[in-house]
């Protein structure tokens, strides 16, 4: 299973972008904030059993372990996809979407500050290869594209909201990865979803009201819980399984399968086709992600022989 820890990461991250058409019709009847907040509670429902079978784990988290938890919980899981929307009310998507390039830097550094990730010269051809390929994926024309009607218009609040998302979800993905040294992963994720819904408890308590809630039609409830399952617990389960094995540098890689897979859903869904640039975009990325899967697993045998 070492092996496959990227490519468990690489999946899941696709699985996130399976959300966007069942999300897109629920904002249609429901406040982005009610959708958040009733796909977290679904998944709370899911794992609280998680939670009360393996609470002696709990005892085996030390302070410094909660603050990572409560940071992927409520700055991860939250408040990054908040500052995230938010920023498009300040620039267009494109800028917001660009910016998100920078989320694996930000990993990678605190990567070798915090969890001391040792990144070799390989590493870094490999993670510049994938970089490269999810921006051609992203940005077909190799700039961000202006959709008609638009301005490039990278105004500071916007910018820094954007900032905030990529550094925030950067920063998860370390301090994920550094919880999972003292719990298994299903606690990880388990203790994840139950901090965000806490939070988003108080974050949300206005639209808590019997009118707001009673607009929740059975279409919309299946919708929410398509959502909770694919791209939530489904998709978080088996990405802190495949990081319990995969160093956060090359996680931080295998999470571009997330715009991959915004581009397939494009494709199949809305049937937006695919520019030649693009498919040489996706090459490039499930190349790049293979060969650091190859390097993580080859530094994890070094790692074990150096100890032994």
């Amino acid at each position: 299973m070492k092996r496959f820890g990227p490519y468990l990461i690489f999946f899941a991250a696709m699985l996130w972008a399976t959300d966007a058409p069942f999300r897109t019709a629920l904002l249609k009847d429901l406040p982005a904030g009610l959708i958040v907040l009733a796909e977290h509670a679904v998944d709370v429902m899911v794992i609280l059993p998680i939670v009360f079978m393996g609470r002696k784990e709990l005892k085996t988290l030390r302070g410094r372990d909660w603050l990572a938890l409560v940071f992927v919980g409520v700055c991860g899981s939250a408040l990054a996809s908040v500052a995230f929307t938010q920023a498009f009310a300040y620039v267009n998507p494109s800028v917001a979407i660009l910016l998100q390039k920078l989320q694996p830097i930000i990993a990678i550094s605190l990567a070798s500050v915090i969890l001391k990730e040792r990144l070799g010269h390989r590493f870094w051809l490999w993670a510049l290869l994938g970089i490269f390929g999810a921006y051609l994926i992203s940005f077909p024309g190799l700039k961000p594209q202006i959709y008609p009607g638009e301005v490039w218009n990278p105004q500071f609040m916007g910018v820094i909201l954007a900032l905030v998302a990529a550094l925030f979800w950067g920063a998860s993905t370390v301090l994920g990865r550094y919880a999972l040294k003292d719990v298994s992963f299903r606690m990880v994720t388990s203790l994840r979803f139950l901090i965000a819904f806490v939070f988003l408890l108080g974050l949300n308590y206005k639209v808590l009201d019997a009118g707001t809630v009673a607009h929740i039609s059975i279409k919309n409830f299946l919708y929410i819980l398509i959502i909770a399952m694919a791209s939530g617990v489904f998709s978080l389960f088996l990405y802190y399984k495949g990081l319990q094995n995969t160093k956060a540098s090359v996680a931080t890689i295998a999470e571009l399968g997330f715009p991959l897979a915004a581009v397939l859903v494009n494709y199949f869904v809305l049937h937006v086709e695919l520019d030649n640039i693009q498919v040489l975009g996706i090459a490039v990325l499930l190349y790049a992600v293979m060969q650091l899967a190859k390097h993580n697993f080859q530094t994890q045998i070094e790692m074990s022989l150096a100890k032994d």
